[in-house]
């Protein structure tokens, strides 16, 4: 499949996650989901760990998907679409099907970082064909915005409120693209909606290469992060071109940055149209924002040497 995209071929596709959905107003998360399966001709099927996107498309019988898709539990969408592919290579093996089809798993930073972690380990591990795609936005939001290992340093949440206890979260966030990396398997990227492109080019790849692939895309909360209705693809740029949200891939251990700001921006450009750092601009936590913007220029700098290192 050729790897080129052009806006008006796309914009004649069917949408296979269509309106009517119940997700937020200004969700980052069906705006991910509908540039992936934008991106592809193949017939694709997909699992679904239980959080925001679960709930919201899909209530009783209406769904807002039009592929074959399996909500799971919140800890196993990478094991359960690991045993649907595993049983498709068994149909094609013995001839009783020769469709080439993809493989999907989607979940939030919640039913990966975390919950789900084992069980996304493991599927890597294990070398099955598919993509996982985690739409981070940086929280539980679907239960109440409790704290995630993906919620930033700093941020205020429910159970990590900004207050005379603590200045919100206050350990940083994991680093799960890296961890995927170090599964070794072939193909890990990171991307953003604002770069819809970049974005599409990464899903397209992924689909013609063999083997267990990541995607981790930034998909702003804008209740979790107390932000405007209409901003989530402008706070995506911000993201991007503060590094806070780096664009990379790594294809077979190979690093590779796929877009470099022409003028990387501090990182409070990121954090001021957030209510959830609000605090942080009280004088008492000016040493979380310089703490926050050391660690976003020291990782971008490891990334740096690493493109350097091919």
């Amino acid at each position: 499949m050729a790897t080129g995209l052009k806006l008006k071929e796309l914009s004649k596709k069917e949408d296979l996650f269509t309106h009517g959905h119940r997700m937020c107003s200004g969700c980052g998360a069906p705006i991910v989901v509908k540039m992936i399966l934008l991106a592809t001709d193949y017939p694709v099927v997909a699992s679904n760990a239980t959080g925001c996107l679960e709930v919201s498309s899909c209530i009783a019988e209406y769904t807002a998907w039009k592929i074959p898709w399996i909500h799971t539990a919140f800890e196993n969408a990478a094991a359960t679409i690991s045993g649907v592919e595993t049983m498709y290579r068994s149909l094609k093996k013995r001839g009783k099907m020769d469709k080439d089809i993809k493989f999907i798993s989607f979940g939030g930073d919640g039913g990966t970082y975390d919950i789900g972690l084992q069980s996304l380990s493991g599927a890597m591990e294990r070398g099955h064909d598919m993509i996982y795609v985690c739409y981070d936005n940086g929280a539980y939001m679907n239960t109440g915005i409790q704290r995630s290992s993906a919620t930033p340093l700093g941020a205020d949440t429910t159970t990590c409120p900004a207050g005379i206890a603590i200045p919100g979260k206050i350990r940083p966030r994991k680093n799960l693209t890296k961890i995927m990396a170090a599964h070794n398997i072939p193909y890990v990227a990171q991307a953003s909606p604002s770069n819809w492109m970049d974005l599409m080019k990464k899903v397209r790849k992924a689909h013609e290469i063999t083997g267990p692939k990541f995607i981790n895309i930034l998909s702003p909360c804008n209740r979790g992060w107390r932000s405007k209705t209409n901003d989530a693809i402008s706070l995506s740029k911000i993201g991007v071109n503060t590094c806070y949200w780096p664009l990379y891939e790594i294809e077979n251990g190979v690093t590779k940055i796929t877009f470099k700001p022409k003028e990387k921006k501090p990182v409070v450009d990121f954090l001021k149209p957030q209510g959830r750092f609000k605090h942080l601009f009280a004088p008492e936590n000016e040493w979380l924002l310089t703490k926050m913007q050391e660690e976003v220029d020291t990782e971008w700098e490891k990334l740096l040497k690493e493109e350097q290192c091919v």
